[in-house]
């Protein structure tokens, strides 16, 4: 069918610049030194296209994705990037058909893992403002861990303060110090594993062995903006403008449609003016009726696709295919 078709607000993405963005990926950081973290997608259709590339492991946010990669022969090595103590959780991981890996930070989680079953941890290292333990408190988690027959495969640690930064020369520096603080928990703690960094830093992070970026297949305004990046914008969400005012329009697509906590989306010919649960208002810089279908590009792609069940795949202003964003929830 036409995009202009669907049903608003969709969301949708160009299939040539989804491609494009997988296939540069995979030149950049090859094979399994590329981590692909799946909640800036959830999708097992697009997360079989990144095995497909060589990409066999794959980093989870929730016990949700991880199942779900598992139950569509994706399983690998996964690693839940993520404390988790529910042990109900816990236990479908440990009893699913696939290598878990857990991250943990504390007595607590490692108790938790050790208890429900899980075999394989990384220690969780605090480089930022996220979750994590101090570098002085690896060894002692470590050894925990170990006592409790857990392999301990190494260290993790995601810079995500220096994720969006646009400045590259800052970006690196802030990456360079967040990384010092993991390689010295690394010498703690051993093991082959040193992951981390995304897509803002895939390239400038060469102290982590696994890249864990997600937001590259889709992308969003604010990785955009970082001149440095290679990727092409993918991700758009379709809306109809459904109210005329005399200087601006109103479409569909408001803030439960679309993640808003790196700000508004951006509309190439107009100015967004806010978002309200529902609608958008912009001032178009061309003329548009009640109607007509626009498309948004939106600040944040991982909670903007937690709030569809389907991705639109466009080509040539036609929907060629349609996936299910089967990983949602937790």
């Amino acid at each position: 069918m036409d995009i202009e078709e669907v049903s608003t607000p969709a969301l949708c993405a160009d299939l040539d610049n989804l491609e494009w963005n997988l296939q540069t990926m995979a030149e950049r950081v090859p094979g399994t030194r590329l981590r692909p973290h799946v909640k800036a997608h959830k999708m097992t259709q697009l997360a079989a296209r990144q095995h497909a590339l060589g990409h066999t492991g794959f980093t989870c946010a929730t016990a949700r994705e991880v199942l779900g990669l598992a139950e569509a022969g994706l399983g690998t090595d996964l690693l839940l990037a993520n404390e988790l103590l529910d042990p109900l959780r816990l236990s479908a991981m440990a009893h699913c058909d696939a290598r878990i890996t857990i991250a943990v930070d504390s007595e607590e989680t490692i108790l938790a893992a050790h208890k429900a079953g899980i075999a394989e941890c990384v220690i969780d290292i605090r480089v930022g403002f996220r979750c994590g333990c101090e570098v002085e408190e690896a060894a002692f988690l470590a050894d925990l861990a170990r006592s409790k027959g857990m392999h301990v495969r190494g260290v993790m640690g995601y810079e995500g303060h220096a994720m969006g930064v646009v400045d590259l020369d800052k970006r690196r520096d802030l990456t360079h110090r967040a990384m010092e603080r993991l390689l010295s928990a690394h010498e703690l703690v051993g093991g082959n594993l040193i992951t981390g960094a995304g897509t803002g830093t895939h390239l400038i992070n060469t102290w982590v062995n696994e890249v864990q970026a997600g937001s590259y297949v889709l992308m969003d305004t604010a990785y955009t903006s970082q001149i440095d990046q290679p990727f092409k914008q993918a991700l758009f969400l379709r809306s109809t403008v459904i109210s005329k005012a005399k200087d601006f329009v109103v479409c569909d697509a408001g803030l439960k449609a679309q993640g808003m906590d790196h700000g508004n989306p951006t509309y190439l010919d107009g100015e967004i003016m806010f978002c309200s649960d529902e609608h958008t208002n912009i001032i178009p810089n061309t003329p548009l009726a009640i109607g007509d279908q626009i498309s948004l590009v939106p600040a944040h792609v991982d909670p903007t696709m937690a709030k569809h069940e389907i991705l639109n795949l466009v080509r040539g202003g036609k929907v060629v295919d349609q996936w299910n964003i089967d990983l949602r929830h937790w």
